[in-house]
């Protein structure tokens, strides 16, 4: 296996030992911790507002607000009546307001979960090469060790 040497450290032909191993390899990180302490006060904002308006609980309240807002102005006696029928002015007006509002803070909430999900996976591949290192010194103690033992077998006039 010719990947495999580069691991060595002497030219005693032995795989690195796991103490060694473990000094060189690198510190796991925290990439959540590290993404919440990048956050301004603002981006914090967006993230809360985005995650309390994906919901169903929000949209439940905007759907009953919508129907009781219609619903009173549609069926109410005429004088008690504050946005008339069929026109719907100022509930129409309060919904575009909030869509206005909300869309930018949406979209810089989504942003910033973007870029969060993009710091996780750049880190799972971090993991993931660092398991494959740790995979290939194993797998070097294991030819190492079929080595000697073939070594051994062969001393032994016990080989094949």
């Amino acid at each position: 296996m010719a990947t495999a040497k580069k691991s060595i450290p002497d030219a005693t032909g032995r795989p690195m030992s796991l103490d060694e191993f473990r000094k060189r390899r690198k510190p796991i990180r925290n990439v959540n911790k590290e993404q919440k302490e990048k956050l301004k006060p603002l981006d914090k904002l967006a993230l809360w507002i985005t995650t309390r308006v994906g919901t169903m609980g929000f949209f439940l309240i905007i759907f009953v607000w919508t129907v009781l807002w219609l619903g009173w102005n549609t069926l109410a006696p005429k004088p008690l009546q504050f946005d008339p029928a069929m026109g719907f002015v100022l509930w129409l007006f309060i919904s575009n307001m909030i869509q206005i509002l909300l869309m930018p803070l949406i979209m810089v909430g989504q942003n910033i979960q973007g870029n969060h999900a993009e710091a996780r996976a750049e880190h799972d591949l971090d993991v993931n090469v660092k398991a494959e290192k740790e995979i290939e010194v194993i797998l070097e103690h294991l030819e190492y060790q079929n080595d000697a033992l073939l070594k051994l077998m062969r001393k032994l006039d016990c080989a094949d």
